[in-house]
């Protein structure tokens, strides 16, 4: 795909996600997404919405905030060849969310690479990413682990 098109893409995803409704009802905006999708950048307000009884970021928010970014970028970066899942996930709650809380989501070229050649010869990939959601000053919040699920659609395997 050309760049164009790819920032085009990158233009509506954000656009779209800023306008889903469980996002747009927990008050997650996404601020950027790049243009090549190895970059992503999330943030959610505190409000009544998604305040807990103590008055702090509700946790399923949190993770909701963080919740199909790596699936996305991996999915967008490998191809139509390639099947992306999220597997499992975590979430490790390590301070109060006690205003607009960050997440800054990365691949690199290394991560694709290695993807690619795990999943060659057909068999399933898992690998293991990292977020860290942060509030405005730079205190960790939540450390959120996800593990994907990738692999060659079966007609690409025959392909190859």
């Amino acid at each position: 795909m050309s760049e164009g098109k790819l920032a085009r893409k990158a233009r509506f995803m954000r656009w779209a996600l800023n306008f889903y409704p469980p996002y747009l009802g927990a008050g997650v905006r996404v601020r950027h997404i790049s243009a090549d999708f190895h970059c992503v950048q999330v943030k959610m307000g505190l409000g009544w919405y998604n305040r807990n009884y103590v008055g702090t970021q509700f946790g399923g928010s949190l993770y909701s905030m963080t919740d199909p970014f790596f699936m996305l970028m991996v999915l967008e970066c490998l191809g139509r060849d390639y099947i992306v899942w999220d597997k499992s996930a975590s979430i490790d709650f390590i301070a109060p969310g006690l205003g607009p809380v960050f997440a800054d989501f990365r691949i690199d070229a290394a991560l694709l690479t290695e993807i690619r050649a795990q999943t060659a010869n057909g068999d399933k990939y898992l690998p293991q990413l990292h977020v860290e959601v942060r509030d405005g000053a730079g205190t960790l919040v939540a450390r959120v682990h996800k593990t994907l699920y990738v692999r060659l659609k079966p007609r690409a395997r025959q392909a190859a």
